[in-house]
């Protein structure tokens, strides 16, 4: 054998080998087939709990940071959450924690999904978020503002991170750090990439960041299905809503409307072909109550993950953009389910969700 003809044998067999290797590396990143989709959900059982925050924590900082993260409180109301038959919870992170005390932030996000699991509850995870304040820093969070709904609550990363394209590696390295060190964990049910992206008048400012993330969420190739809510169907999230539907494993959403509405909306997103899971429901004045969309939800085998659990810091028992100056506690609760010692606020709401999870038969037994 020649040295020539060896040297073009080795030639063929490195090209044989780096192109496997990008067959493999463009499978990874692939989008999980409907199949792959629809047998991951068929395993997991109707899916019901809450978006969670901790009573004694204004926004995603205070309930993660050391200083204030509290695992007792977080141990008493999960406790709560499974005896309603829950057993999902979304959960919101944010950079900062990470920037400020990476290895900490990791050790409490372990913590957390401990606690959690011992409740048989998984996590939804979410990263980014359009929503509310737009500036924020580590340490020491703002007191709520008296009767102001999620006065407190972060963006993230904001307009100062997001508009410094310098920014963009420490995002990724953020992203790509906690899923590496949560994506075969059993406790972490979904990976929400970013909430309500466009939110705040961004609209198509953004879609970069959304497409980022997607990319960086694929390259860590987490064995948890990853998602990004459509929220808004007006036209100018149209970009946007394409984007989530087109690349997100399960399909996720947002509706806070009465129950016709909803259903026309499961209607919709049923020509995906891919499990559902309304991430976020029940805003009583809005006509989206527990007793009548949760029952449509579980028929419809579709997620029921409300916002709001315990009435905290968050003041999300008051309205959007209907504040309460004088702190007076709202006839009618807007969000979440349970006072600080436990008690409803509805009992009737409370055996309604308690007869669909089917704990009124186990407590019956």
């Amino acid at each position: 054998m020649s040295i020539q003809f060896k040297s073009s044998m080795k030639k063929l067999i490195l090209l044989l080998i780096v192109a496997c290797s990008a067959i493999t590396i463009t499978q990874a990143q692939a989008r999980w087939s409907t199949e792959k989709a629809n047998q991951w959900y068929k395993h997991q059982g109707w899916i019901r709990g809450c978006n969670y925050q901790p009573s004694t924590a204004v926004n995603q900082l205070e309930m993660f940071q050391a200083d204030t993260f509290d695992p007792q409180t977080i141990d008493r109301e999960l406790g709560w959450a499974q005896d309603l038959g829950f057993n999902a919870m979304r959960v919101f992170l944010h950079h900062i924690a990470w920037t400020s005390d990476r290895e900490g932030f990791k050790k409490r996000i372990n913590e957390y999904l401990e606690i959690s699991n011992k409740h048989g509850i998984k996590t939804i995870l979410v990263f980014f978020d359009d929503c509310w304040n737009d500036s924020y820093h580590p340490g020491k969070q703002p007191a709520p503002k008296v009767g102001i709904h999620n006065s407190g609550w972060l963006r993230d990363p904001g307009t100062a991170i997001r508009s410094n394209p310098d920014s963009l590696k420490m995002l990724e390295n953020y992203v790509k750090d906690i899923l590496t060190t949560f994506k075969d964990d059993h406790r972490v049910l979904l990976w929400d990439l970013y909430n309500e992206p466009g939110n705040n008048k961004y609209f198509e400012e953004s879609l970069p960041l959304l497409k980022d993330v997607f990319r960086w969420a694929r390259e860590v190739n987490p064995s948890q299905p990853v998602s990004a809510g459509v929220w808004n169907s007006t036209e100018k999230f149209s970009k946007l809503n394409e984007f989530q539907l087109e690349n997100s494993d399960i399909i996720t959403y947002h509706d806070y409307t009465y129950s016709d509405s909803h259903k026309k909306h499961i209607a919709r997103l049923r020509q995906y072909n891919r499990p559902l899971i309304c991430t976020e429901y029940m805003a009583r004045r809005n006509g989206s109550l527990f007793a009548t969309i949760m029952p449509i939800l579980k028929q419809e085998n579709v997620g029921a993950i409300n916002w709001g659990f315990v009435s905290g810091k968050t003041n999300t028992i008051y309205a959007w953009g209907t504040p309460m100056p004088d702190g007076k506690e709202p006839e009618l609760w807007f969000h979440d389910i349970l006072r600080k010692d436990g008690t409803p606020f509805s009992q009737d709401e409370v055996e309604t969700i308690r007869e669909l999870t089917g704990k009124t038969q186990q407590k019956s037994k």
